[in-house]
């Protein structure tokens, strides 16, 4: 990605917020806040983040809802932040489309590689394909239809 990141984070703690929201823009992100489900979805659809970090202890939908709503409008990683370690909560979520979750209390360093890790993947799955290598007078085709044998 050329421009900082876009980084959408929905949470309706006002402590996470105002540690989060810093700690990501000290890193060149740019950040939205939320503190609703419905100003998240809303959000998600209409200013398309590179990357959402999503509460599930939202005051107004469950946040798997969120999760599950969001990925109709957008395939942007998701990152659950969430209070709940129970392995039904951490599996529900990753089932509706949340690609990470990390639990709280968290690490800063922990969510800033998860950060990073999913948007690596998004630039790798958006680089273009290469289609052949050369080297001196040497070009492999890597997109080439397969050879066929010839007939004697």
């Amino acid at each position: 990605m050329n421009q900082p990141a876009r980084i959408l984070l929905v949470d309706d703690d006002v402590s996470i917020q105002r540690a989060v929201a810093p700690l990501l823009r000290s890193r060149g992100y740019h950040v939205e806040v939320v503190g609703t489900g419905v100003e998240g979805v809303a959000a998600a659809a209409e200013r398309t983040p590179d990357l959402i970090v999503l509460d599930l202890g939202l005051p107004d939908l469950e946040g798997v809802e969120v999760c599950r709503r969001m990925r109709e409008h957008t395939k942007a990683p998701i990152i659950i932040l969430s209070a709940r370690s129970g392995e039904a909560e951490k599996v529900a979520a990753l089932d509706l489309g949340a690609d990470d979750y990390v639990t709280k209390p968290f690490g800063a360093e922990e969510l800033l590689a998860r950060i990073r890790v999913a948007l690596r993947r998004v630039s790798e799955s958006e680089a273009p394909a290469l289609e052949q290598v050369s080297v001196g007078d040497l070009t492999i085709r890597l997109r080439a239809p397969p050879c066929r044998p010839r007939r004697r």
